[in-house]
């Protein structure tokens, strides 16, 4: 195989490429976050009355919006884009001319920026907040080693306030390849029996950074802040649509507390084949350069598509930190609301009278045919 040379120097982003600084950063304590989708108009006038077009991408996950620069949103646009994500999950604008500056700007406005103990940021100390997700196109991926299913995650899940609204920019993308595919924690939490819904409603789960510190210590890449444990409900509920979704995940999710460890094992399994199998509460983007996509880490999942060698992959991230996780019990208590099933209330919202346990037999029937 030919031998493959990145010259960093010729090229057009070489400022936003990835340096790992030996910093040292203090540990997270908890915030007190409050969500700007509470602030929004439910009917989103001032965003979705602003584009030229609004494409729902799949019936229930993900939508694509023209004719709309990010740059110039209004606080009420923010907000409703806020309430958008929560509700859809995944949110698309293209062709956006912002600088990474712009970008983070306006991720400010949901939350303070998680800054990442181990992966790359660029040079400028002012965007130590920015997350750089970079192939230089240079070797092939390691087919040995992946596992499919171990790709769907949530960001930083291991911290005590976990990201909410996050946004991903990519700069330089494939000819084709490289692909983003979204998973909604709402609708494969509402694919399971309401007896399993309700066990899992009483779980939480341990969720470590320990193995991304560990292959970032392999690659010789400098600890900024020591690894951090959290335990988390295993079914947390959106202080926005009050919906409750599953919380788990293959990439830092390593055991539910309080139960024996082959039943742990075998649960966690089960779950994380459940998010990598549910194609019909999946959708998948294709990127373009100057491409953002949101999404609300909160109640969806992602993964990436490593199918685009030898074509380079460049994008920065921006994660606003969103509240701690709540349970359902924890919400109910003290919000005084019942938290939402989210097949549910799309059935209610189609005006069918389907009742909260009949529409999880329903969805789990469905779940299980071809």
């Amino acid at each position: 195989m030919a031998h493959r040379v990145f010259k960093a120097d010729a090229y057009e982003y070489k400022e936003l490429l990835p340096t790992f600084p030996k910093v040292d950063y203090d540990p997270y304590v908890e915030l007190k976050v409050e969500d700007k989708g509470l602030l929004a108009d439910p009917e989103m006038k001032a965003l979705l009355g602003a584009a030229t077009k609004v494409d729902r991408m799949t019936p229930d996950l993900g939508t694509e919006i023209e004719g709309v620069d990010i740059r110039h949103l209004t606080d009420e646009q923010k907000n409703e884009l806020a309430l958008l994500t929560a509700q859809r999950g995944v949110v698309v604008f293209r062709n956006q001319p912002g600088s990474i500056y712009d970008m983070t700007e306006l991720a400010k406005y949901y939350g303070p920026l998680h800054i990442h103990s181990t992966t790359g940021i660029p040079k400028d100390p002012k965007l130590n907040g920015v997350h750089i997700v970079w192939n230089d196109g240079t070797k092939p991926f390691d087919r040995i080693n992946y596992d499919r299913s171990s790709g769907w995650h949530s960001d930083q899940t291991y911290e005590i306030n976990t990201p909410g609204l996050t946004s991903l920019k990519v700069v330089t993308a494939p000819q084709s390849g490289g692909d983003t595919l979204w998973c909604s924690g709402y609708a494969v939490m509402s694919s399971f029996s309401p007896q399993f819904q309700r066990y899992l409603e009483s779980l939480s789960a341990l969720h470590s950074s320990d193995k991304q510190k560990a292959q970032a210590i392999e690659k010789g890449v400098y600890i900024r802040r020591p690894q951090t444990d959290c335990i988390h409900p295993v079914v947390r509920v959106h202080p926005v649509t009050g919906m409750k979704s599953l919380f788990v995940n293959s990439g830092y999710t390593r055991r539910i507390v309080g139960v024996p460890k082959a039943e742990s094992d075998a649960i966690l399994n089960f779950l994380f084949t459940q998010i990598a199998q549910s194609n019909e509460y999946q959708v998948r983007v294709r990127w373009g350069e100057n491409t953002i996509c949101f999404w609300d880490n909160r109640c969806v999942w992602h993964t990436a598509t490593f199918d685009y060698f030898p074509m380079k992959r460049h994008g920065l991230r921006a994660t606003p930190v969103g509240e701690r996780p709540i349970s359902v019990q924890d919400y109910e208590k003290s919000t005084g609301k019942v938290a939402l099933d989210w097949y549910t209330e799309k059935m209610r919202a189609l005006g069918e009278d389907v009742d909260e346990e009949e529409a999880n037999k329903v969805v789990a029937k469905v779940a299980g045919a071809d």
